[in-house]
């Protein structure tokens, strides 16, 4: 799934392609993709709108036009943004096309067809209830202390709750907790103050270090120029099974979490 590095990385590499820009047509090939409003009155609102800034909450894209209103794409599971030629045929998985008064378009590449788009007024009515963004300044180990204060959910199902904390995803919460050296069933409100101070460190460090190896391509996820990233060769334990531990040389073994596939290393990442 896309999260904070990889959203991020589409965003700064798009942005210099689409900001200023005049959007010229929509072409919706999947209508579930749209969230909101009407088909109809997407594609009008759409239409003849320039492209103002892009901008990033969360695991959430945010176009900004020049009417004041804001078109949201959240890629969801399987989701990349490309950009191509106007004249360049979709392919299979493409659900919707952007048009450009470049000559270029926006391609929504959707496996699954989970990635959600909405035009709104107001970013809030999609975005409003998100959490704490980890890599603000406002983020620190007081406020992540706070955030898990009185929270026995295990610390990895807390660090996917995209109403406390916004952009972590499955791939860098793995990451963060091998780095900080907490088992991801640890119970949240057990953390050490400690141990919340590695986590904190741990999290913007992965994060980070997604950005810079341009986003995680360990399945859909292809960068806006139909290349992968590389943060997935990065990886010390997410989607490692059987690999040794770079740290201990032991097996990483996976778990499930809330029905999601957890990798970690038993004994760097030992349950307290």
């Amino acid at each position: 799934m896309p999260e904070l590095p990889e959203v991020e990385t589409t965003i700064s590499e798009l942005k210099p392609e689409i900001e200023g820009k005049r959007i010229t047509g929509v072409e919706i090939f999947s209508e579930k993709q749209v969230a909101a409003p009407s088909i109809e009155d997407f594609i009008q609102g759409l239409s003849g709108r320039r492209i103002t800034d892009l901008e990033r909450r969360g695991k959430y894209l945010i176009f900004r036009l020049d009417n004041g209103k804001v078109l949201i794409i959240h890629l969801r599971m399987t989701g990349s943004l490309l950009i191509k030629p106007e004249n360049e045929e979709p392919e299979k998985a493409i659900r919707a096309v952007i048009f450009l008064d470049s000559g270029k378009a926006i391609h929504f590449r959707d496996v699954r067809r989970f990635g959600r788009m909405w035009l709104v007024n107001d970013e809030k009515e999609v975005v409003g209830k998100l959490g704490a963004e980890p890599l603000d300044p406002d983020f620190t180990p007081e406020l992540l202390k706070r955030i898990i204060n009185g929270r026995r959910t295990p610390i990895k199902s807390l660090l996917m709750n995209q109403s406390l904390i916004a952009g972590i995803g499955n791939m860098y919460a793995d990451e963060a907790l091998f780095y900080a050296r907490i088992h991801p069933l640890q119970p949240a409100n057990s953390l050490t103050d400690e141990e919340i101070q590695r986590l904190h460190a741990a999290i913007q460090e992965v994060l980070r270090l997604g950005i810079q190896n341009r986003g995680a391509s360990t399945d859909t996820y292809i960068r806006p120029a139909g290349i992968k990233g590389g943060a997935q060769l990065e990886f010390r334990v997410a989607h490692q099974k059987g690999k040794s531990c770079p740290v201990c040389g032991g097996p990483i073994e996976r778990i499930v979490v809330q029905q999601r596939g957890t990798f970690f290393c038993p004994r760097c990442q030992q349950l307290h």
